[in-house]
């Protein structure tokens, strides 16, 4: 899967165009994706992802990274065997390209602020 485009509250990947937050799966992509508390990430908002177990995780924080990410959940994910980035929205799209060609990846994105 590639990311074609992606601008405040907006993203196309392969051609299709979502308006909703997004975890991008090889093969799929998981949207809306919505979290208990919607400006942090915690463990049980990625049960897809852990099902999933992929090599990395990259996730977009947002547009300016309202979305924080605790270390308990960085720890977590790490226990899991998965490596993780974050970084503002438009980075993480850069850097999820990038690995997609590489190992298998997922990116988890904010989408907005």
């Amino acid at each position: 899967m590639r990311i074609d485009s992606y601008t405040f509250g907006r993203i196309v990947i392969d051609g299709q165009k979502f308006t909703k937050d997004v975890i991008i799966f090889p093969g799929r992509v998981f949207s809306p994706w919505r979290r208990r508390d919607g400006h942090g990430l915690h463990p049980a908002d990625l049960e897809e992802v852990i099902k999933a177990a992929p090599g990395k995780i990259i996730i977009g924080t947002g547009a300016s990274g309202m979305m924080k990410v605790p270390d308990s959940t960085i720890i977590f994910l790490q226990e899991k065997g998965i490596d993780v980035w974050t970084g503002l929205t438009d980075v993480a799209v850069a850097a999820f390209n990038d690995e997609a060609s590489g190992k298998a990846a997922v990116a988890a994105l904010h989408l907005t602020c």
